[in-house]
């Protein structure tokens, strides 16, 4: 029998579960996420830097670790927490259970509590810090609501630029907030010579790269915290180069028009969120992963217009602008895991750098 471990939110509630992964006391952010499967990609997933993860879904391992499968080589999470953990999993591409991985990257996980419980409280109160401990008497509540995510963006983005598929017929620069490699295999599918680049990469950098388009990643934290790379994207944006952002790379070039972002009461994260084409009327279901928006009223006429909608809570999903050829949308149109019922996203990008090619030979 696994040891006794808790989980204290900062109101003072407890859960009591049993501890795998990694043996030790972890405080993070708690929020929860509606995948049925992905769990993988979900640890795997730069956005959740900081945070202590919680699948609704109440059986979770059972298809083991698949390295193919990661969007990043690290765990950027602090924790993990799921109802019940399957230590036998069983398939054929499987290298080992998910507890072994946990342990072996030192991310402690607590199973065994009641995942519908913790869900309706952070439905009902917000999303709120807490404590995976061994000790609940122990765990100072002051200390647990203390804790921010801080230098989210710098600690996940890498330090200097790799290029992948040097001989793409397109230059993508990809500025890393936290990129998927999702995102990365979609342009290398569509023949995209991909610059990954810091996040505080120059605009002269970034211009010197001779790009076709650049693309804004997915990651974490408050958009708000990036004053350098929203200044940056002032700037860049007056070059007309093709921009395409997803996720937190959709609220920062929110932010760089002057629109403004907060915080959700218990964010979007899961693959089943639906979205409506303001353009089309066609809906999709959307894999989201997001604890900001951009406030619908915010968004200025005269230069943008909101081109999705989540049919949840009517969220903005998708700017376009009308001022220069770029674009966004806060789901992530890439998937994995999740539907990939909006992948078209990433060839209307191309449609626009082929029009901005068209455009420099004039």
């Amino acid at each position: 029998m696994p040891d006794k471990a808790y989980l204290v939110l900062e109101t003072g509630k407890t859960f009591e579960g049993y501890s795998f992964g990694a043996e030790r006391e972890v405080i993070g952010e708690v929020v929860f996420t509606t995948c049925m499967t992905g769990y993988l990609e979900t640890l795997t997933d730069k956005s959740y830097y900081g945070q202590i993860i919680m699948h609704t879904y109440p059986l979770i391992g059972n298809y083991g670790v698949i390295p193919e499968d990661f969007e990043s080589n690290a765990v950027s999470a602090l924790g993990y927490i799921a109802k019940d953990v399957c230590t036998d999993p069983s398939n054929f591409r499987s290298k080992g259970d998910l507890g072994t991985f946990l342990k072996e990257r030192d991310i402690p996980g607590l199973c065994g509590i009641d995942t519908r419980e913790l869900t309706k409280t952070l439905r009902e109160q917000g999303t709120m810090n807490g404590i995976i401990t061994r000790d609940p008497k122990k765990a100072d509540l002051d200390e647990i609501r203390a804790y921010s995510v801080k230098k989210a963006v710098e600690s996940v983005s890498v330090k200097e630029r790799k290029t992948v598929n040097n001989g793409g017929k397109y230059t993508v620069v990809l500025l890393d907030f936290g990129y998927k490699e999702s995102i990365v295999k979609e342009l290398v599918k569509r023949d995209c010579r991909v610059a990954i680049m810091p996040h505080d990469a120059s605009v002269q950098d970034i211009l010197g790269q001779k790009p076709d388009g650049i693309m804004l990643s997915n990651g974490p934290g408050d958009p708000a915290d990036n004053p350098g790379i929203i200044n940056n994207l002032k700037q860049l944006i007056a070059f007309k180069v093709p921009i395409f952002g997803i996720c937190l790379g959709h609220q920062l070039l929110a932010l760089a028009h002057g629109f403004e972002t907060r915080k959700l009461k218990y964010g979007h994260r899961g693959s089943n969120h639906p979205v409506k084409d303001l353009d089309t009327g066609q809906l999709y279901i959307t894999s989201q992963n997001h604890g900001y928006y951009v406030v619908n009223e915010s968004i200025d006429s005269s230069i943008a217009r909101m081109s999705f909608i989540n049919l949840n809570d009517r969220t903005c999903e998708g700017i376009k602008y009308l001022d220069s050829p770029a674009f966004s949308v806060q789901f992530h149109p890439e998937g994995s895991g999740g539907p990939k019922d909006t992948v078209h996203l990433f060839d209307e990008f191309l449609k626009e750098a082929d029009a901005y090619a068209a455009r420099r030979k004039n």
